[in-house]
């Protein structure tokens, strides 16, 4: 999604926009204090070589002294070389710090997005994430390294200068300042138009990634569909918007680089002319009157920069604000045992006032890695074990109040120990109440206990540990096999990877290169389907966790297949407790009862066959995979 309107601001500032980059740059603010003053003195060296020719006009030279013109040559020559040297030194000692600011900034903005709820991501389309992490993060350290310290360097040069000129000849001086008043007020004009235009064209660009991300990642549905047309005409249009964007960015810089350039000239010239009358009356000597133009003529380089520089200031600040969009927004609720003071993680310091930090929220206690616990919990013998939904109602976060909600006063009890399948036709809320287990999104109303416990109470990295799920889209990772399989337990051994395989029936595992140590590549593409579900199977059970929950994980096997996993399912599904999400009968039959979803209610609750002959709807659901069932 484009955030250009979301995201724009009335009451936009690009000062405070940037000065909320100082958490990031304060550890580094020695080294770039120096480069500061260093770069100052160096600038400042350039407004002494005036002075040295003026000294020369009037000495060496007026007097023919060749000896004296020499020693005013090495003089210039000595002061542009402690200057060429003195800015090299100011880029040296800015590379370095201005690397790690940056990669701190990245690394902050990972571990956010991390935490970030799922209804986040939800809204955000992945192209416009993408680039804050790269190009803003990159047009913030240009900023850092280039205009925040030329701004103040050439304002201290240009107020110098000013001084210079008017110690020589006040009223010269005057002729040369008067335009600083209208060029005040232009490029407060410009900062204005250019700083919208800028946010709009690194919007495009977050839309153009994700245009591109979406291209490479469904390859082969455009190929297969032959809509490499399509795709390179939607991407055509999204380059010409950038590219009129960038026109209208460019022609905004024509016209500052014109107004900075040509009224400071003819200040120059107006000031030539007077001043060579002044020579010619005697009111003032040649050296100083080209001490004066030089001077002047030193200064049109920081007049001239200023228009780049807050060209660039401005692409600082949007990507800043860009940056801090994400940053500002809200992380995942933590129970109300997760906190440790009793606040919400939102109370307090954002994320982003400490750079570099862990990924714990400021103001939060670390949270100790959660065991899982295989025993029998403690509630499990009472009549709150297991799982239990109640009262629970769900309505998406975007949605309005007044919007129907998804899920409608469930109640259901998924008993120690029991395996509960849930059946529903499509929209009937299945997959939005398994995402509710795990605390992916939060309930609306009601509440949700694991063995007693209600699980908003819980910290988060418990509840996972204790839950396990396996989603209806596999996703795999650009990693190796083994690495895929270990998300469900970090620790797992080869050994406890091996019997989750056995238990997905992966063993085409075996066939691949490097066995367990074969990259899947980008997404698992390089597997199908049915090989991606089981080896995400396989990451759910290899935890043994306490409570699974399996969105449909057998819709991709063939008949076969489907056969031997569910007998090793069986043997897993003993020693849990497990809600499973189910299509055909044969999942079904997995599960010791049967949930019947309907319209976002649990509209019946029984065994297979109990609800074979008493809800007409569930025995609608069924039919046709009855019929593939004795075909078979």
């Amino acid at each position: 999604m484009s955030t250009t309107v979301e995201a724009a601001r009335t009451d936009r500032s690009a000062v405070r926009s940037l000065l909320r980059l100082w958490p990031y740059v304060r550890p580094v603010r020695a080294r770039l204090f120096t480069a500061a003053a260093v770069a100052i003195v160096a600038s400042c060296l350039s407004l002494v070589i005036p002075l040295v020719l003026k000294w020369m006009v009037d000495g060496p030279v007026a007097d023919r002294d060749v000896g004296g013109v020499w020693l005013g040559a090495l003089y210039l020559l000595l002061l542009g070389v402690a200057e060429a040297v003195l800015f090299g030194f100011r880029r040296w000692l800015v590379a370095r710090p201005l690397a790690r600011v940056e990669a701190a900034m990245r690394g902050d903005l990972f571990r956010h997005l991390q935490r970030l709820p799922v209804a986040f991501h939800d809204r955000w389309a992945s192209g416009q994430l993408l680039s804050r992490g790269t190009t803003d993060l990159m047009l913030v350290r240009l900023f850092l390294a280039f205009p925040l310290t030329f701004l103040l360097v050439n304002g201290v040069t240009i107020i110098v200068g000013a001084g210079i000129l008017l110690a020589q000849q006040w009223t010269l001086g005057l002729v040369l300042l008067a335009p600083v008043a209208p060029l005040v007020f232009v490029i407060a004009r410009f900062e204005v138009r250019y700083s919208s235009q800028a946010r709009t064209a690194q919007d495009q660009v977050g839309d153009l990634t994700t245009v591109v991300e979406e291209s490479v990642l469904g390859i082969r549905v455009i190929k297969g569909f032959g809509r490499h047309r399509s795709q390179a005409a939607a991407f055509r249009a999204l380059s010409e918007r950038l590219r009129g964007t960038e026109l209208v960015k460019a022609r905004l810089l024509a016209g500052i680089f014109g107004v900075i350039m040509t009224v400071p000239e003819l200040a120059i010239g107006a000031a030539l002319v007077l001043g060579t009358i002044q020579v010619a009356d005697g009111a003032l000597s040649a050296g100083t009157l080209v001490a004066f133009l030089s001077t002047a003529l030193a200064l049109r380089w920081p007049v001239d920069a200023m228009g780049f520089l807050l060209a660039m200031s401005q692409e600082a600040a949007t990507a800043t604000d860009r940056y801090f969009d994400v940053l500002d927004a809200e992380v995942e609720r933590e129970g109300k045992q997760g906190t440790g003071d009793g606040k919400a993680p939102g109370d307090g310091k954002r994320h982003g006032d400490e750079p570099g930090g862990a990924a714990t929220s400021p103001g939060q206690r670390p949270i100790p890695p959660a065991t899982p616990a295989k025993g029998p919990g403690p509630a499990e013998n009472g009549a709150g074990g297991g799982l239990r939904f109640e009262g629970v109602r769900f309505r998406y976060p975007d949605a309005s109040e007044d919007t129907e909600p998804v899920l409608k006063d469930v109640d259901l009890h998924i008993r120690s120990g029991e395996t509960m399948a849930l059946v529903g036709g499509t929209g009937s809320g299945k997959t939005t109440l398994t995402a509710l287990v795990p605390r992916l999104y939060e309930v609306t109303a009601g509440r949700i206990t694991l063995d007693g416990r209600d699980i908003a109470a819980m910290p988060r990295e418990e509840l996972r540990t204790l839950v396990s799920v396996a989603f209806e889209e596999p996703t795999l990772f650009s990693a190796s096999v083994g690495e895929n399989v270990r998300m469900g337990a970090e620790h797992a051994g080869d050994e406890e990877v091996r019997r989750a395989l056995d238990v997905a029936q992966a063993r085409f595992v075996d066939t691949l290169p490097r066995g367990c140590a074969t990259q899947v590549g980008e997404q698992g593409l390089s597997l199908s389907g049915g090989q991606r579900q089981r080896l995400a199977l396989a990451r759910a059970v290899v935890g043994e966790p306490r409570f699974l929950v399996l969105d449909d994980p057998l819709s991709a096997l063939d008949v076969q297949t489907e056969a031997l996993v569910e007998a090793a399912l069986r043997r897993v599904l003993r020693d849990t407790t497990a809600l499973v999400v189910a299509h055909r009968p044969s999942t079904v039959l997995l599960a010791d009862r049967v949930a019947l979803l309907s319209g976002g209610r649990v509209a019946a609750v029984g065994t297979h066959h109990e609800l074979l002959r008493d809800s007409a709807e569930y025995a609608w659901l069924m039919s046709g995979a009855h019929a593939e069932e004795r075909d078979r």
